[in-house]
Parts: C-alpha cells; structure tokens; sequence
C-alpha cells in the first residue's frame, strides 16, 4: 500500500522539505503539501514590500513553480492534528489522513502578556501584513505635515525590526514623506543575538538613515495612540510594527506533541514524541545540545534536506541521519545598504570580495542578493531568480 506524506506549511522549511522529498522518494510515495497561500514567500525579503508593493510578485513564488506534478497541494488553514487517527484538521472542516506528516508551519509573534500589545500593533509575518504596513505608513505620511510628522514606531530591534525601519525610511527619502522613524528594544542593545562589533555597524547605518534608536526599557502597554515603557515618558505613535517575538502556532495548541509555547519538540533528527510525526522550522524546538537551533530562515533551508531524507527513511525503515546546524555567518540589510558579519567564505563572500570580519558595502549588499535568490534558484531556477535580483 502506497504511504501518504503530509508536509504542513510553505515557508523555508515547507518548501525545501517538498523539494528534498521529491528527489529522495521519486513518485513511490504520495507527497501531500497543505498551506493556507498558493505561494511562498521569500519571508526575509517581505521587508522590501513595505517601501514598494510591486516587488511582491518577484518575492512571492507560486507552488506550482516549486512542486512536481505528482505532489498534490491543498490550499487550506491547519486548525489542528490528530495524531490517533493520523489526519491533519483544516478550517473548512475537512481532513486529510497521513502515514507520516511533517509539521513546518513557521511561527506567529509572541506579545509576552504585554497589555494591548496585540490589539494595537502590526506585525510582519505575511505578505498582507507587508502590504498593510505599507498602506498605513503610506497614509499616515499624506496626513502629517512638516512640523508634524507621521510617527512610525517598531518595537523590536532584531533581525526583522532593523530591515523593517530601513524601508520606512526609504520609503521615506524617495517620496520626501514626512515621517519619524523610532526603533526600540527592552534590551541594552540593538540586534541582541550579534556582536560588539555588528551592533555598532547596524547602530551607525540606522542613525545615518535617520531612525531614532530606543534600548534598554520595555514596553510595558500599547494603546491606541502611545506606547508606554517602564521608565521613559510615553511615545505617541501614527503606525506601530511589532516584531518583537515568535510563539508556535495555535494549530499546535491542543495537539498531543511534546512542545514548548506550541513549538512542537524534535530531536536533532526532526523526530517528535510521535513516530509518525516529524518538525522542522519555527514551528520546532530542535535539539542541538545547549541550545536548540535558531528560529531563522538560514536554520530552515539547511534542516529541509535532512528532514526530507530521514522521512524518506522513515518509510523505508533505516536509520536516521542527525541534523547539526551551521551558522554560515548574518547579513542584514538598511535599506538599499547591507551589514555582514562572520560569514562563511564557502557562503560568497570571502570568495568574491576577499572580507572577512563584520562589513558592509557592495560586497554586503551584493551578498544580501545572492543568498536570496540563491534559495530562489534552488526551489524554482535560476532564470526566476535573475528576475527577482532588483526586488532583492
């Protein structure tokens, strides 16, 4: 009897897992892909929608582009799993049963219990929400003047609050808007994960780009119109950009997997507390001996292929291969400019432009590109990853 595989989700971890499934069960198994959007979105470049919504179109890459014909998708939202009787529950009521499935459903933002954070804010975690930032922004500057500025606020100075204040500001300076830009962060400094080092680079590059940088005090409560903070007087805001965390999604909530805040527990071979079951991406804890691995698209791409192999074994009845994450080094981008750091010379950039250490620049910027459509290349072609280029 053939087995059914049920891959869960279309982000990094959803797509690269489908790709790697196809090549290692060559058509002797059905492959079922469930995502609640017909595309995937190149998550780390959704920034880029929120200075200019027509690159949505070279950032957004239909399934039908990534999949073979012999894998079937189904367009629905995951509401839950049942792992008893083996069947994936979608919104519209339906279910599809499985033999073994793949959770790869990526995250949501996390509010902490913060009071009105989730009523009052927006987040980046779609296509809608880049849109939607867009819009407001785009509004909030039409109604403010010169000497009463639209006042952006994100809260969050990691990887996706950086990127998002560069867009803002670009958006900004290209259509002379009148807009403040304020970034904030509970902690001492601005990209908490990174060094010395990148943080002064990152902090240097958004001071040029003209945002206002806050750290070292909490939001303690958002409301309509300000957010209030542990010690400093309140900030009244026009847009206000969460992007401060990440939970598991509610699916997951309810589902009898061992997890944490509805991040479902994996070993480091994706294997969860049902056998039949496997994670991967956001929507995982995976372990890697002190710290389980960073909830990051790089993490993602990586483990897809291993995860794709060991479902492969699974049915096959062999044993698994481990996962061992590598941080092939950050790249993030303000705006039209990029700030690397500790990058793998395997990655590119040691081999085009001979640097090593924290930098910036064209070699930065170029390298931002080409790990982007890199992974373009990889779930499509070339050819639609040189279309996208000036999107990235």
């Amino acid at each position: 009897m053939t087995a059914t595989v049920v891959v869960l989700g279309a982000g990094y971890a959803g797509a690269g897992a489908v790709k790697q499934l196809e090549e290692e069960l060559n058509g002797s198994t059905e492959i079922v892909w469930v995502s609640d959007t017909d595309y995937h979105l190149v998550l780390h470049e959704s920034h880029r929608v929120i200075r200019d919504p027509s690159v949505q179109h070279k950032i957004t890459i239909p399934v039908e582009e990534i999949k073979s014909p012999a894998t079937t998708f189904v367009e629905g939202e995951v509401t839950g799993l049942d792992v008893d009787d083996r069947e994936v529950e979608l919104d519209d009521g339906e279910t599809i049963d499985y033999d073994y499935a793949l959770v790869a459903l990526g995250s949501q933002t996390a509010y902490y219990g913060i009071p009105g954070l989730e009523e009052h804010s927006m987040t980046l975690k779609s296509l809608d929400d880049a849109l939607d930032i867009h819009e407001r922004v785009k509004e909030a500057a039409e109604d403010a003047t010169r000497s009463d500025p639209a006042e952006v606020v994100i809260g969050g100075a990691g990887l996706s609050g950086i990127q998002s204040a560069g867009e803002v500001a670009e958006f900004r300076d290209r259509n002379n808007a009148p807009i403040e830009i304020t970034l904030v962060e509970a902690l001492e400094e601005i990209f908490p994960p990174g060094s010395d080092e990148i943080q002064q680079a990152l902090r240097e590059k958004l001071e040029d780009a003209g945002v206002n940088i806050l750290t070292d005090d909490p939001i303690t409560e958002a409301t309509a119109e300000a957010i209030e903070f542990d010690e400093r007087d309140a900030i009244d805001y026009d847009v206000f950009v969460w992007t401060g965390g990440i939970t598991g999604r509610d699916a997951m909530d309810g589902v009898d997997l061992d997890n944490e805040h509805n991040r479902v527990t994996a070993s480091s071979t994706f294997e969860t507390s049902d056998e039949r079951v496997f994670a991967i991406g956001d929507s995982a804890v995976i372990d890697q001996g002190d710290n389980p691995a960073p909830p990051t698209a790089q993490a993602a791409w990586q483990a897809a292929e291993v995860a794709g192999e060991n479902l492969a074994r699974a049915i096959d009845d062999r044993p698994m291969k481990t996962w061992r994450h590598k941080d092939k080094g950050t790249v993030i981008s303000i705006g039209d400019e990029a700030v690397a750091t500790e990058v793998d010379p395997g990655f590119g950039a040691g081999a085009l432009f001979d640097v090593v250490g924290t930098f910036g620049g064209m070699p930065a910027e170029t390298l931002k590109k080409a790990i982007a459509a890199r992974w373009i290349a990889d779930i499509t072609s070339w050819n639609r990853a040189r279309k996208a280029w000036d999107a990235l």
